[in-house]
């Protein structure tokens, strides 16, 4: 079963109109899953995992980074940036969201780990604790494609194209829903 809530790439940009600000190729009347395979393999296969990040539900996005970083070793097994954001996952509720964000704020901005526990705690809801400042629906996956971009600009030179598609490829796993579970 697909998690995919768009039924062509265009539809992905429709929702997300800042996609077209990260994503340089033009939007087609495709089948999201092959627009993303065309792009992992064109001149800006990063373009693949921005696309990556707006594709998939918010949840699904805090989950595939989460895996993602975990396979790059861009965070430490006591990250609790990372935990943050994989609780949240599991427990998707305001608690958990706000202590991701938490997690995000206290955490170092050159960690790719912050990114997504900012991703997770930006994922709904307020995006203060004071008074209501909802946030916007496109922030998550400006956030998880920030945490993998830069996990990845930590990966060695020559291995970097083959931990991209990695990435994309567990995307695509997780889209659909072979083995990319979010459940404990």
């Amino acid at each position: 079963m697909s998690r995919l809530r768009f039924t062509t790439a265009r539809e992905v940009f429709e929702a997300f109109p800042s996609a077209l600000k990260l994503v340089t190729a033009v939007p087609t009347s495709e089948p999201p899953l092959a627009f993303l395979a065309k792009l992992v393999q064109g001149a800006e296969p990063k373009d693949a995992v921005s696309f990556c990040a707006f594709l998939l539900p918010r949840r699904e996005t805090v989950w595939w980074v989460v895996q993602s970083l975990r396979a790059l070793q861009a965070a430490s097994p006591q990250d609790t940036a990372l935990a943050a954001a994989e609780a949240w996952v599991r427990a998707p509720d305001d608690t958990t969201r706000r202590a991701a964000l938490a997690a995000g704020d206290a955490g170092d901005a050159e960690q790719p780990s912050t990114w997504v526990a900012w991703a997770a705690g930006y994922s709904g809801g307020s995006m203060v604790a004071t008074h209501a400042v909802p946030c916007p629906p496109d922030l998550t996956a400006k956030m998880a494609r920030i945490a993998i971009l830069s996990a990845l600009g930590k990966v060695p030179r020559e291995q970097r194209d083959a931990a991209l598609r990695s990435c994309v490829e567990a995307c695509i796993r997780l889209a659909n829903d072979d083995g990319g579970k979010t459940r404990a």
